[in-house]
């Protein structure tokens, strides 16, 4: 029986697949490359280009394949572009959802777990957050994500289609070899846009607000490396194999670290100045934002083991200094 990753050939999809192969499951990939890149997922696995939202190109991949369960990475996930473009964001990532599902059920696949997000929460209520705490969103993008958590409860209860949905807070960081990391077209993520000063693609980083309530007044965030919420899935997929019922959980560190310690982190681990300016705050933005993971640590037995941020920044860079111009290299 094999995996079927949707997306895989994303950031956070071609770390799962390389984890998941290394866990010893065969592994299938499907991805649009739309946003995602072919030389992320070595030649050795299956992989089908194709769009989420057509039926018959899904219809082909469960055919030719015994899928046992998915794992579902294929969104958009722009919180500003999904501010501009709403719709775009509902078709795709909602629209894809509905297709996926009802491939599943005619093809009886009983498991699902699915990437989700902390902006399904929207302005916390209090922090950490829970599973438990309001979820309000504020963009589309939030909105979208948890449209899907709830189509999935509905087909959970009506079809039994078991489904683990994992809320990240922000991922960062690269494989350990370096063979792959992040690369996004635009590039919107802290980190790698830290170390494009060292690189050489910008002067600056702008740090947007330093007068938030916070100890140096930008603002807090929750880190968790890539192959920690790799690992993540891997013990999801065994939790539904195991009889697990449908789920939520949150997956981060626990600890928060501001704009400005992310910064003076990456100047220790690249020993480049990285010059840093204050810019006005982006609408939105909330001051702090740290997950409770219990848990995922209780039920899961997931706890992440790269948590120092000189660590998470060092896997980032030792991928960004061998690919400076990403999978084009």
């Amino acid at each position: 029986m094999s995996v079927l990753i949707c997306g895989g050939a994303g950031y956070i999809g071609s770390h799962n697949v390389r984890a998941f192969k290394a866990h010893g499951e065969d592994v299938i990939v499907a991805d649009n490359l739309e946003t995602g890149h072919r030389a992320s997922v070595s030649a050795d696995v299956k992989f089908y280009e194709g769009d989420i939202r057509d039926s018959s190109f899904l219809d082909k991949v469960f055919t030719e394949n015994k899928i046992e369960a998915v794992i579902h990475f294929c969104a958009y996930s722009l919180v500003g572009e999904s501010m501009e473009d709403p719709l775009k964001y509902f078709d795709n990532n909602v629209g894809g959802m509905i297709t996926l599902l009802e491939a599943m059920k005619r093809h009886d696949v009983k498991r699902i777990i699915f990437s989700s997000t902390a902006a399904t929460y929207g302005e916390p209520k209090r922090v950490p957050i829970l599973e438990t705490d309001p979820t309000e969103p504020t963009n589309p993008y939030g909105e979208s994500k948890r449209i899907m958590e709830k189509m999935m409860n509905w087909v959970s209860m009506r079809h039994d289609i078991r489904y683990v949905s994992l809320r990240y807070f922000n991922v960062a960081g690269a494989w350990h070899d370096g063979t792959i990391g992040e690369d996004h077209r635009h590039e919107t993520h802290l980190i790698p846009l830290i170390l494009q000063v060292p690189l050489g693609k910008r002067e600056h980083i702008t740090v947007y607000g330093d007068d938030y309530p916070t100890k140096d007044g930008t603002c807090i965030r929750d880190y968790i490396h890539v192959e920690d919420l790799a690992k993540a899935h891997i013990l999801a997929l065994e939790y539904l194999r195991s009889g697990g019922k449908s789920d939520i959980f949150n997956l981060g560190s626990g600890d928060g670290y501001s704009v400005m310690e992310m910064i003076t982190a990456a100047r220790k681990v690249t020993g480049h100045p990285i010059p840093a300016e204050i810019g006005a705050r982006r609408p939105g933005d909330p001051a702090r934002l740290i997950a409770d993971s219990a848990k995922a640590h209780e039920i899961l037995h997931w706890k992440p083991e790269i948590t120092r941020m000189e660590d998470i920044i060092a896997t980032a860079w030792k991928w960004h200094k061998s690919h400076p111009n990403g999978y084009a290299d």
